[in-house]
């Protein structure tokens, strides 16, 4: 699946919602489904700088794709670095780096979280690219 297909497929599940009651709790219930991140990742040097909870993402390079790992102490946040997971994940570091990542203003994100929230996103999707431009020096183009 594509960058744009995950973007796609997200925006698709957000138009089930009639408000941002039930949009809340679909972000809630993909933060519950984010799989675990291993203890040795929740550390200072996996912490996401800039977010108000404490995020957790981990990366690594497996055949010339970018694996990302992630976490939250906050249970919305989980939600958010959940669906960046979804989107990111096992895509090409290049294609990671040069994602337009529409799909948050599409389901309304930046309008409906709080300005904190909204600047820990901001500071997410960042940190996934910054992987993915760190990473695009490893993979021969």
């Amino acid at each position: 699946m594509t960058i744009n297909e995950a973007q796609n497929e997200i925006i698709e599940e957000f138009d089930l919602f009639d408000d941002w009651e039930g949009k809340y709790e679909y972000i809630i219930d993909l933060g519950k489904k984010l799989a675990p991140l291993p203890e040795a990742y929740r550390d200072e040097d996996h912490i996401i700088k800039g977010c108000q909870s404490r995020v957790w993402l981990h990366a690594e390079l497996k055949d010339g794709k970018v694996v990302f790992q992630a976490d939250s102490d906050a249970i919305i946040v989980k939600g958010l670095i959940s669906m960046l997971v979804q989107v990111l994940s096992g895509h090409r570091p290049e294609e990671i780096v040069n994602a337009d990542l529409y799909f948050m203003e599409k389901v309304g994100l930046q309008q409906h979280l709080a300005q904190t929230r909204a600047n820990g996103l901001a500071s997410m999707v960042k940190q996934m690219k910054a992987y993915g431009l760190a990473f695009s020096s490893l993979v021969k183009q």
